[in-house]
């Protein structure tokens, strides 16, 4: 192990030894300090959010160690605390007092530490960081591109950064600092938020749909300023009509062929959701919303 190695090896160590990663699972959390280490750091702004969202911590001077390489630990802590794990399993390769033994044992029912090597203080590559990330995700995005690695699915996927300039862009054995981790947790975070608010407008429009004397009816839900939510409705022979944000139809049923309900992020112009109903009229919704990998010829 050469020397800038084995030093952020040493920190990662202190740091988990004093318990500065292991507070997700507290009955406490530490307010949020002035920040020190980072304050002119690029991922300053993917830090204060994960601290103010409560899944990435400080120490007691307000320090993060942007800069030091993100420990196993460290980050099964931050997932474990996005994905607002409960339920347990056990992990008897920690000793009972471990801080970090009850973020892996959440992680172990989860399904995230399948054919992981528990190490804690391990200090975490591309290849490794990307292959949590699809574990915790997998549940929520499916199963990653199969033609890639870990490390090449996620930067195709923009939620990490390629290699830097000159380098092959899917490096995987390059190393995590904690701000880029802080980076990848933020995406992870609002991919979950993002969609959880995309479920809830989905079930609302799905309740006000109904058909009556042959026509079909249905108000799109208010929402908020972070979303533009749409009902589309394609009509036979063909054409469309949009209905947005708090709009509603009445539309005979036989001139229309399918509808599309999407709900948009204006922030990113992400999809928070996409369902459809194309078994009118019956009144059958069905999921689209995009996956990490999908099959050729399917959707």
């Amino acid at each position: 192990m050469n020397k800038r190695a084995m030093m952020s090896y040493l920190l990662a160590s202190v740091l988990a030894m004093a318990g500065f990663t292991g507070v997700a699972d507290s009955l406490t959390v530490q307010a949020a300090a002035p920040a020190k280490d980072y304050a002119s750091h690029t991922a300053k702004a993917a830090i204060d959010f994960g601290v103010q969202k409560k899944y990435l911590w400080l120490d007691s001077k307000g320090n993060f160690y942007p800069n030091s390489q993100i420990t196993q630990g460290q980050f099964i802590a931050s997932l474990v605390a996005i994905r607002e794990l409960k339920e347990v399993a056990p992990v008897p390769q920690l000793p009972a007092g471990h801080w970090a033994k009850m973020s892996y044992e959440k992680a172990q029912k989860a399904g995230i530490l399948a054919g992981v090597k528990v190490e804690p203080n391990r200090l975490l590559t591309k290849e490794e960081t990307a292959a949590l990330v699809y574990a915790a995700w997998k549940p929520i995005r499916g199963e990653k591109n199969p033609n890639l690695t870990n490390t090449g699915a996620l930067i195709t996927w923009g939620w990490m950064k390629p290699a830097p300039s000159g380098q092959p862009k899917f490096r995987e054995d390059l190393p995590v600092t904690r701000g880029e981790a802080a980076e990848i947790l933020r995406y992870l975070w609002k991919d979950k938020w993002q969609l959880e608010q995309g479920a809830k407008f989905a079930d609302e429009f799905h309740k006000s749909l109904k058909v009556v004397n042959g026509k079909i009816s249905g108000k799109v839900p208010k929402g908020d300023s972070d979303f533009k939510i749409i009902a589309q409705v394609n009509k036979k022979p063909d054409g469309r009509e949009g209905f947005l944000n708090n709009q509603s139809f009445n539309i005979p049923v036989n001139n229309v062929s399918f509808i599309t309900f999407l709900i948009i992020n204006y922030n990113d112009s992400t999809d928070a959701g996409v369902y459809k109903y194309t078994k009118l009229p019956v009144l059958e919704q069905t999921n689209y919303t995009r996956k990490f990998y999908t099959e050729k010829g399917t959707k």
